[in-house]
């Protein structure tokens, strides 16, 4: 029973990680200019957040939850924000290999601004309870029980996120011998680019809702 809530919320992480975002996009361009281990730990910030609101859902923090979901319009400020910065900061980078001295914090930085990223879409809280209740959490009448098939649950989602995100960084880190630096140039462009558009997006729905 155990096993195969593990693996329920495992195909739920990577369901929730797979669409290519911002975070996606950041763990692209990141494997490419700083390795695969960078673009991981990218990933890992995405995931550690996905795994702290599936456990606000799953056991049922409901004030918490209600506390987030009510903040929403200045956390998607907040995370709008801090998408156009991420955008611009794209656009602007050096290739890696004329960027080496910034990268003595790299990967704490990496980690620290995706989970942030991450948990300024509260709204994700929402689609857990959604999920967590079609799968027949809380339907036991034993407390601990429930408890366990939580667990089970918010395990399964983190390990399915963190292993969506070592595929895509290793995958696109196997491409990074072949990008020169005109390449890197255009990548990081690009990219920032796309991180900056969301960045609006997030921002016009905000102010429309």
């Amino acid at each position: 029973m155990m096993l195969l809530l593990l693996l329920k919320g495992l195909l739920l992480g990577l369901a929730i990680a797979a669409p290519v975002g911002p975070i996606g996009v950041l763990c692209i361009r990141r494997s490419l200019a700083h390795g695969q281990l960078n673009g991981f730990v990218t990933g890992m910030g995405a995931a550690t957040a996905d795994a702290i609101y599936g456990a606000v859902a799953a056991f049922g923090l409901t004030a918490v939850s209600e506390f987030l979901v009510g903040k929403q319009f200045w956390l998607g400020i907040v995370g709008g924000l801090f998408l156009c910065y991420l955008g611009v900061r794209t656009f602007l980078s050096k290739p890696a290999h004329e960027a080496a001295a910034a990268q003595a914090n790299g990967l704490a930085s990496a980690y620290l601004s995706t989970l942030v990223l991450t948990l300024t879409n509260p709204m994700t809280i929402l689609s857990f309870v959604a999920v967590f209740a079609g799968v027949g959490l809380g339907a036991s009448t034993d407390s601990r029980t429930d408890y366990l098939t939580a667990a089970a649950l918010v395990l399964g989602v983190f390990l399915g996120s963190a292993l969506w995100w070592l595929i895509l960084s290793g995958g696109v880190g196997l491409l990074r011998s072949r990008i020169g630096a005109n390449w890197m140039v255009r990548v990081n462009q690009l990219s920032g680019l796309v991180i900056f558009s969301f960045g609006v997006s997030v921002l016009v729905k905000v102010m429309l809702r």
